[in-house]
């Protein structure tokens, strides 16, 4: 699809496109449907980005608690979404040896514990070795640095998605990859 093509949607199909760009989280894209037209993809991502920012911390929890944890049990079930899954194959966790599944497993649930909402990291480029030791660096930050940091990690994981799904429509003179 082409951002000239999404500009010209409906409401219903608006949202069915853009559905997996944040994790069972539709009303970002129900809220978004009425700035268009969108002149990039760029664009689009700051318009997103600034309803999650200016949303409520209840809904921007629910979107973070929205997330899979990374090589969880869902994952290994088949359960993720289709974004989550190719994410997470693409970082290799779905090849995770038992050590570094219990390995993530263990950090998950502390994580978790700590902050009441899952670890985010947008794995693009990232091994498990990498996602490991940053979930153990940011496990020594405070709640509300942490808070920041998922809801950041929130906006690049939809960035490469939306680059994806739109084909990777260049962004006013960006990189493909932010």
């Amino acid at each position: 699809m082409t951002l000239a093509e999404l500009n010209a949607i409906d409401h219903a199909k608006f949202g069915a496109v853009l559905r997996g760009v944040f994790e069972h989280s539709p009303w970002i894209a129900a809220e978004a449907f009425p700035l268009r037209p969108f002149t990039s993809v760029e664009n689009l991502h700051s318009a997103l980005m600034e309803i999650v920012r200016g949303a409520s911390a209840e809904a921007q929890l629910g979107l973070l608690r929205a997330h899979p944890e990374l090589a969880s049990r869902a994952a290994i079930r088949g359960e993720l979404t289709e974004e989550s899954k190719r994410e997470q194959q693409g970082a290799g966790l779905m090849q995770c040896s038992p050590a570094e599944f219990a390995r993530l497993h263990a950090l998950n649930r502390a994580y978790d514990a700590k902050f009441g909402f899952p670890f985010i990291i947008a794995v693009k480029g990232l091994t498990p070795g990498e996602i490991v030791a940053r979930c153990e660096a940011r496990l020594e930050r405070d709640r509300a640095t942490e808070f920041a940091e998922a809801l950041e990690q929130v906006g690049r994981i939809a960035r490469f998605r939306l680059e994806a799904l739109l084909g990777g429509e260049q962004s006013e003179g960006l990189p493909k990859s932010a």
